[in-house]
């Protein structure tokens, strides 16, 4: 059973930073490559980032580029999102995706979910 938890969200002021983490389970994660999705209020669920399974490939969306930066650590399972210069936009639930596919500047949603951290930026 694939479990993807994730952590780190919270309040901040914009101009901020926060680190997302997503700890997984049950799944090859050395091999999978991972991303990261948002849902802001209203909105539908968009891509962020992604990772290939060596880091050797990133995608970003165009909205995050230069301000969040997706790593990984396959000795732990475990994904991060570092925020930065967080801005009011940014506000969502952001999900953790094992299975993410594409390239370039086209990102696709992989198999597995987890259950998402709230992420708010006062202005």
């Amino acid at each position: 059973q694939v479990q993807l938890v994730e952590s780190g969200g919270g309040l901040v002021q914009a101009g901020g930073s926060l680190r997302l983490s997503c700890v997984a389970s049950g799944l090859t994660f050395s091999s999978s490559t991972m991303g990261w999705f948002r849902r802001a209020p209203g909105k539908e669920r968009e891509f962020v980032a992604a990772i290939s399974w060596n880091e050797d490939i990133t995608g970003y969306a165009d909205s995050v580029k230069g301000r969040f930066t997706i790593s990984r650590d396959n000795a732990k399972n475990t994904v991060y999102l570092q925020m930065n210069s967080l801005k009011r936009e940014d506000t969502a639930v952001y999900y953790c995706n094992a299975g993410t596919y594409g390239g370039g500047r086209s990102w696709h949603q992989g198999d597995y979910w987890g259950q998402g951290t709230q992420v708010t930026v006062s202005s």
